[in-house]
């Protein structure tokens, strides 16, 4: 067990207590490149917004940054890590990072070395890039670079470059030592429930915080107790937090949401009907963001366009300048935005947009 990393005992804490992790955006000039005062705006409103951590390098980032061509890799972690330390030691208040790590074993071994040299807590490691290899192969990658970072397991949808990645994969996957949470991210129900088999059968459930990405069942994911019978003896587990590209945008708003859940969780209470409809709203509005009618194709330029509309991006540009807003999406964000204005903050935005922009926190 000693060859293998782990957080901090106060990350490891709020981690498996759950919070808002929102999947960090790219913020790029009209060029394409990195716009920095953007980016560190963006990583201030969700520290202000009460984000619990921040992932950087991951889907939403756009993966075309891990591209030696792009080298926006290196420099995006090392000012994200930068800003959540200064942001933190203003607030007094830890902030889980999370670093994006994928392609080959020796690529993502050098990406875990790096995000570990910068003070990344986990690397939520991207599978994506290695489809061609058998179930124990990419366990056996994951081991590889669990040895240099604590990992956080990613299960990605296959629509948007993911794989299906069966219970018996998750079964042997929780068996590294410093996985220290999960996304599960394939929006299915069958996929999200054989990785909470897995972990309840590993007896993992104590150790092991899971994490919704599953932008399309939020709520629900949240408020389920899932109870197990695993030999006899019955196991309850629970998806603690997110790490969502949903939570992007309107983070104020998430954070409100999951202590909401969580009140409602502990209190022992009956889940109110109006949280079940909020539910469906926020994937109803995820629905238009996300792209779902395109198959999630405008998914980033959707966040981008939500996050230009409050003022913290300037436009809606991604590297790639063929992945831009489908057909009709942006009559769907505007549709969402009139039906839910409750769901936006908007607001929140609005008031503290310039000490954002100028370096400060508020």
């Amino acid at each position: 067990m000693d060859r293998y990393p782990f957080p901090p005992k106060h990350i490891l804490s709020i981690l498996r207590k759950g919070v808002v992790i929102p999947a960090h955006p790219l913020a790029l000039t009209a060029d394409r490149k990195l716009d920095y005062t953007r980016q560190s705006a963006i990583t201030r409103y969700y520290i202000a917004a009460g984000a619990g951590g921040i992932a950087i390098g991951v889907h939403t980032t756009q993966f075309e940054i891990h591209d030696p061509k792009i080298a926006l890799y290196k420099p995006l972690l090392s000012l994200t890590s930068e800003v959540i330390d200064e942001c933190s030691r203003k607030i007094s208040r830890p902030i889980i990072k999370i670093a994006g790590i994928c392609g080959s074993t020796n690529q993502a071994i050098q990406e875990a070395k790096l995000a570990s040299d910068m003070g990344y807590h986990a690397g939520l490691l991207s599978l994506s890039a290695l489809k061609n290899f058998s179930y124990d192969d990419l366990v056996l990658h994951s081991k590889k670079i669990a040895e240099f970072l604590p990992i956080f397991g990613f299960y990605l949808q296959p629509s948007i470059g993911g794989m299906i990645l069966n219970f018996n994969f998750w079964r042997h996957f929780v068996e590294i030592e410093n996985v220290v949470a999960i996304k599960i991210a394939p929006f299915n129900r069958y996929y999200t429930l054989d990785v909470i088999k897995a972990v309840a059968e590993a007896g993992r459930e104590n150790e092991i915080a899971l994490y919704t990405g599953n932008d399309d069942n939020i709520v629900n994911d949240l408020l389920t107790i899932f109870s197990l019978k695993i030999k006899g003896e019955e196991k309850r587990l629970r998806i603690v937090g997110g790490l969502l590209g949903q939570w992007a945008i309107w983070t104020k708003r998430a954070v409100e949401l999951l202590e909401k859940i969580h009140a409602i969780i502990e209190s022992n209470q009956q889940i109110p009907r109006e949280i079940l409809t909020l539910g469906a709203q926020i994937t109803d509005a995820n629905g238009a963001i996300f792209d779902a009618a395109n198959n999630f194709s405008g998914c980033i330029p959707g966040i981008h366009e939500v996050l230009r509309r409050q003022g913290l991006l300037k436009g809606i540009w991604c590297l790639n300048p063929k992945e831009t807003l489908s057909p009709g999406q942006m009559e769907e964000i505007d549709r969402v935005y009139l039906a839910y204005p409750h769901l936006n903050d908007d607001e929140f935005v609005s008031k503290h947009l310039d000490a954002w922009l100028s370096g400060k926190l508020f």
